[in-house]
């Protein structure tokens, strides 16, 4: 079996063999240079720059408002602190929906802006133009199917997605379409566990889930969720390995208790 923890760079290629071999894919997200070369040096295989950076880094309710410009900006800071994972970009809301030639711009803005290794969009067979002209570049694209987020004005809830049969058929078709189109993988959102084995026991490229069940290829979180930064957010699929609002908090409150009673700095900590 190939070595793939001590690889010295995952590549899209990786990750096919990855599946080949039935060993499983680990993702996080992550938006800047700090936090990345935390992730990237504990062993991590992708990391996502999520538009979900809307959220946890602008304090934006949903996705749609964050920039293609920003996206660039989060995904540059995280590749300098990057030197083993494959670095994933989302496309933000707007930067590729219904004009083709505006994906493939947008996709080789991030490529050449922020020196990332692929891009990921939403959708199936409405975003087949997209995909097939920024694959037909040279530019390795990530599919994610069930529920979108940048769709959630459409849906109205943030539900489980495929639930229903007809709903459930049409996203089978659409991860047969994106890997035909070329995508090197494809992210699960929100869909019973069953129907995400069964798509990714269907296809050749790696089903990355997230609330997807553990039959998938490999599994994505937030990373803010997971450290539980964010306190908030309680979805049945979150595993938290930490709680960093309350240690972070803590930790602010006696700082300033030391400083108000003057015991920082003490003498050892000055000049």
């Amino acid at each position: 079996m190939t070595d793939f923890k001590n690889a010295k760079k995952i590549t899209t290629h990786t990750l096919r063999e990855m599946k080949e071999e039935h060993v499983k894919i680990s993702m996080l997200t992550a938006y800047d240079y700090s936090l990345a070369r935390i992730v990237d040096d504990a062993g991590i295989d992708v990391i996502l720059v999520g538009d979900s950076a809307s959220n946890v880094m602008a304090g934006h309710e949903t996705t749609l408002p964050i920039t293609l410009d920003q996206m660039i900006y989060h995904a540059s800071s995280v590749v300098r602190g990057v030197s083993r994972a494959l670095v994933v970009v989302d496309l933000p809301f707007g930067s590729y929906q219904g004009n083709s030639k505006e994906a493939l711009n947008s996709a080789i803005r991030i490529m050449k802006e922020s020196g990332a290794h692929a891009v990921k969009l939403e959708g199936g067979s409405e975003v087949k133009d997209s995909v097939e002209r920024i694959v037909s570049a040279g530019v390795p694209v990530m599919g994610h199917l069930g529920l979108t987020p940048q769709s959630i004005y459409k849906f109205g809830t943030y539900v489980v997605r495929a639930t229903e049969q007809e709903e459930a058929e049409k996203l089978k078709a659409d991860a047969l379409f994106l890997q035909q189109s070329g995508c090197f993988s494809i992210v699960l959102e929100k869909i019973p566990a069953k129907l995400a084995g069964e798509v990714s026991a269907s296809l050749k490229i790696p089903m990355i889930g997230i609330g997807a069940g553990s039959q998938v290829d490999g599994q994505v979180l937030v990373i803010h969720d997971m450290l539980g930064i964010n306190k908030d957010f309680k979805p049945r699929f979150l595993r938290r390995y930490m709680k960093l609002y309350d240690e972070i908090k803590e930790a602010v409150a006696n700082y300033i208790t030391d400083v108000k009673t003057i015991d920082f700095p003490n003498d050892k900590e000055q000049y």
